[in-house]
């Protein structure tokens, strides 16, 4: 399985499927082991993230892993931590500020069989709208505020979470339900597993 693994890995690094269409060369930004247990799913990487090559290296990383419990070192260099999302590149920014979707085509090549190479995988956090759309298809509520309300509708595998940006503070702010009783729960669900 690792070699299959290793093999998916490159083959995603490598993979140029978006030249052309992207603002800028493809950078595949992806990060699991054979050890990943907890698997992160967002939309795509932003720009910060395309620049860097590690995921969440942004603030809206930092505020996913204080939704977490864990620190920096932890979230980068755990492999039962993996990060894998919609689409692997940075999409480029939409005329009215925030990013473009998530290229369908990325999930459409890759996410089978990435998610295939991944048996270790116990629990996925859908990070957003897009993630929580492709992976629930039609056990998706009727929006992604619907679907985070009903999160243990979808354990103890999967766990739908609002997008972490700045852009979403409002939000937080008007749902408090989610840190008072999601955000434990994912403390919890992540201290467990990397006990």
């Amino acid at each position: 399985m690792m070699a299959d693994l290793s093999a998916v890995l490159d083959d995603i690094r490598a993979c140029r499927a978006c030249a052309g269409e992207l603002p800028h060369t493809p950078r595949p930004v992806v990060m699991v082991a054979g050890e990943t247990r907890l698997l992160i799913c967002g939309q795509a990487p932003g720009r910060r993230v395309h620049e860097s090559g590690l995921p969440f290296t942004d603030p809206s990383g930092d505020r996913l892993r204080d939704w977490m419990g864990v620190d920096f070192a932890t979230f980068y260099a755990d492999p039962r931590i993996g990060v894998a999302a919609q689409a692997f590149c940075y999409p480029g920014t939409a005329p009215k500020g925030g990013d473009y979707p998530p290229p369908p085509r990325c999930a459409a090549l890759w996410r089978s069989r990435l998610l295939a190479s991944l048996p270790r995988v116990e629990l996925t956090l859908l990070v957003g709208g897009y993630a929580q759309a492709w992976a629930l298809k039609d056990r998706m509520k009727s929006n992604m505020t619907e679907t985070v309300r009903a999160w243990r509708d979808y354990g103890p595998a999967i766990l739908p979470l609002p997008h972490p940006s700045w852009r979403n503070t409002a939000w937080l702010k008007r749902n408090p339900w989610f840190e008072a009783e999601v955000v434990p729960h994912l403390r919890a669900r992540v201290r467990e597993m990397l006990a």
